[in-house]
């Protein structure tokens, strides 16, 4: 499995954060976990296919959290999308989504399946698969919300490769008849078991979900082993108060239920437009729970650490300066000269030290050239500088802000 956090903000988007959504990537198909404003496009931009979306999961009805929606049902739909849609959320999230296809006049061409949850549940499976379950529990919110717990179920277990060697089993169809627990049949009449070859089955990957609360213990029982913990981390610990009075967690909460839960990683995300630098909360929580990754927008996370091998790795081209030229230093920018000024181009027809406008500055008595008129009547006559001055209407400089839409794309 794969987990692609998508944005990682809490409630207004900021430059670098987008509002909150998960992807999870399993065998081709794709879970979304809430689906802020702008999910389709940062779907996009993560290389994951909208159409490959399975089921999407959301934790609560805040509009940071489901803004989102529409704009992917309309994108299905363009996509003359077939499938089914799944989706499993708190009680309204149907009459939300149908009141805005509905208001939109939207036509929906594929079916929607909704999984509502009413508020006062205790705890319940709510997707049960052949090779996967999601389990839902209620979190400590200002509102009703949900968190989530998505876990495969046991995988076959490893092919002993040599034995099957040694046996002649070469077929696919032999290998997953064996995997399945079969008894096959070789050419010569030999029969093979399944535990003469295959191995113990294997614990299935897990991945909970879990934001828009406080520390509470159901939220360590979602998270109790899981691979990756995702869970919000919306305030530092010097906020502590400000994160209980709205429902919220700061990154020692976060750190706490990963400790407790004995999860292997947790991945703080949602964080606060305050927070222009979100590594000191990741300091906070690693002084609790060290195995601890900032969520990064689109920056995969993998459930097995060896699949991420081979996939991102930096290229560093190393370039020898053998040449003397290429030796230069462009401090002092491409001509000679230590000052680092480039000195203006002399136009065609223009002596050195001559002004365009005829005068020149080789005397030492000063500029020769021709002066200025102030007895012309646009500049007041006879009246001096000051008085001239002193009439003329001074707009005020607005300084430019440092970052506009201008700077930033």
């Amino acid at each position: 499995m794969i987990v692609v956090p998508l944005g990682i903000a809490s409630a207004t988007p900021t430059i670098t954060r987008h509002l909150p959504s998960v992807a999870l990537w399993r065998e081709g198909s794709i879970f979304l976990f809430d689906a802020g404003e702008n999910a389709q496009m940062r779907l996009l931009q993560a290389g994951l296919k909208r159409s490959k979306i399975d089921t999407i999961f959301i934790s609560h009805l805040d509009i940071d959290h489901i803004s989102g929606l529409v704009g992917l049902l309309a994108t299905f739909q363009l996509q003359r999308r077939e499938k089914s849609l799944r989706f499993v959320g708190p009680k309204g999230l149907k009459e939300y989504i149908e009141w805005h296809i509905q208001f939109s006049k939207l036509e929906v061409g594929y079916a929607l399946d909704f999984i509502e949850l009413d508020e006062g549940f205790e705890h319940d499976v709510v997707v049960d698969e052949e090779e996967y379950t999601v389990e839902a529990r209620p979190l400590k919110h200002s509102i009703f919300c949900i968190g989530y717990r998505f876990e495969e179920k046991d995988k076959p277990g490893k092919v002993d490769a040599d034995k099957a060697s040694e046996l002649g089993i070469t077929e696919d169809e032999q290998f997953k008849a064996l995997k399945a627990g079969e008894t096959i049949t070789l050419a010569d009449g030999t029969q093979v078991k399944a535990d003469d070859i295959v191995g113990h089955p294997r614990p299935g990957d897990s991945f909970a979900y879990i934001t828009d609360t406080e520390y509470c213990p159901e939220a360590v029982k979602l998270a109790t082993n899981a691979n990756i913990l995702y869970h919000e981390a919306t305030f530092g610990e010097n906020l502590e108060d400000k994160a209980a009075m709205n429902g919220h967690s700061t990154a020692s909460d976060a750190a706490r239920v990963a400790t407790e839960a004995q999860a292997k990683l947790l991945v703080i995300g949602h964080f606060s437009a305050r927070y222009t630098n979100p590594f000191v909360l990741l300091k906070e929580a690693r002084e609790k729970f060290f195995p601890t990754w900032l969520a990064t927008e689109l920056r995969p996370i993998f459930t097995d650490p060896a699949h991420e091998k081979g996939i991102v790795q930096a290229k560093v081209v190393l370039k020898e300066l053998n040449d003397k030229d290429d030796k230069k230093s462009y401090s002092k920018g491409p001509h000679k000269g230590k000052s680092g000024f480039r000195p203006r181009k002399k136009r065609m027809g223009e002596d050195r030290g001559q002004r365009r406008d005829g005068g020149s500055y080789r005397s030492r008595g000063g500029y020769d050239g021709p002066k200025r008129d102030d007895s012309r009547s646009d500049r007041g006559g006879s009246m001096d500088r000051s008085q001239s001055s002193g009439s003329r209407e001074h707009k005020p400089i607005t300084p430019r802000p440092r970052y506009d839409d201008y700077d930033r794309f």
